[in-house]
């Protein structure tokens, strides 16, 4: 049997070896609790390793043991993403808004939370889904409009299909706070009668609240826009054709690339390998537009081995 400090030293050995490989492999930014860093002060011969701790140091990086750090996984894929969310990549660091911008931003808001133009809406809705990220973003998602998740807790992209777009933009290795996720409908739309579900904003409801997006847009100024289903295009283009002829074709917002793909609650509803690869096709498009680092791991996501 091992010594105490034998163990250590094999422990130590094996993290050394694990930290290599994520930095071969492109991560910069490993996420570390105080807990394990006051451990890890200890000397050897304070600290218990057992042989079940020796064997999960040896084991794959998405299978962090209880003293490693957990990699974020890739939306439904049993591998890790390459690039941990924590660090915004050098090619998506912006400049800060200037302070009139700010304030240009923050009156816009206001403004969208008072707004009562579609009376139906404004009566049956909770609250105002304005939208949430950086106003420093170079990359814009672009919803539909908020379910019953987004209207109770006031903020777009957080209930089933929201959580599967966070995990896309940590494929991609940013976090939700890197990218600006808006929506062409700010309220709910109603549904009279109904307890559950959603339905398509209609014409006029969309008519009238794409203002307040395309002045987010403008105030923010990405350098890429991604719109997420059949719905976002129409609302930014007035593109009328099915999302399964446009998405993955580049097209132009106002001298904007923009990116039409999936909805997310498609994936969720057909989860289909190749479903899948196509919005990660379309991801790594805009990842290579943006100038982002992309790994032959992540470029080969989706793909029958």
């Amino acid at each position: 049997m091992l010594s105490m400090a034998g163990a250590y030293d094999q422990l130590l050995d094996a993290t050394i070896q694990h930290l290599e490989a994520l930095k071969a492999a492109g991560v910069r930014h490993v996420p570390v609790s105080p807990e394990t860093i006051a451990a890890l002060a200890q000397p050897a011969s304070q600290q218990e390793f057992h042989g079940h701790r020796q064997e999960e140091a040896k084991t794959s990086p998405g299978s962090a043991g209880p003293e490693q750090p957990a990699i974020q996984q890739s939306f439904f894929a049993p591998e890790t993403a390459d690039v941990l969310p924590g660090e915004t990549p050098s090619a998506l660091r912006t400049p800060q808004q200037s302070p009139t911008e700010k304030a240009a931003f923050a009156a816009l808001r206001e403004r969208a939370m008072a707004c009562v133009k579609c009376p139906h809406l404004a009566s049956s809705r909770k609250t105002v889904v304005f939208g949430v990220g950086s106003l420093d973003a170079q990359l814009m998602f672009v919803g539909e409009a908020p379910g019953a998740d987004e209207d109770e807790q006031g903020e777009p992209f957080v209930g089933r299909a929201g959580q599967l777009l966070t995990k896309i933009i940590q494929a991609m290795g940013l976090q939700r706070a890197d990218v600006y996720i808006g929506n062409i409908l700010k309220c709910r739309p109603d549904t009279p009668g109904q307890s559950a579900g959603n339905r398509k904003p209609t014409a006029d409801e969309m008519a009238t609240c794409i203002p307040f997006l395309h002045e987010q847009i403008d105030l923010i100024r990405p350098k890429v826009i991604v719109a997420l289903g059949a719905t976002a295009v129409e609302g930014l283009l007035g593109k009328t054709l099915g999302i399964t002829k446009l998405r993955g074709a580049w097209k132009t917002y106002r001298g904007t690339p923009l990116m039409p793909t999936y909805h997310p609650a498609y994936l969720l509803r057909n989860q289909a390998m190749s479903e899948k690869r196509k919005v990660w096709e379309d991801m790594l498009a805009v990842m290579e537009k943006l100038g982002m680092p992309i790994s032959p791991k992540q470029r080969n996501y989706f793909l029958k081995g």
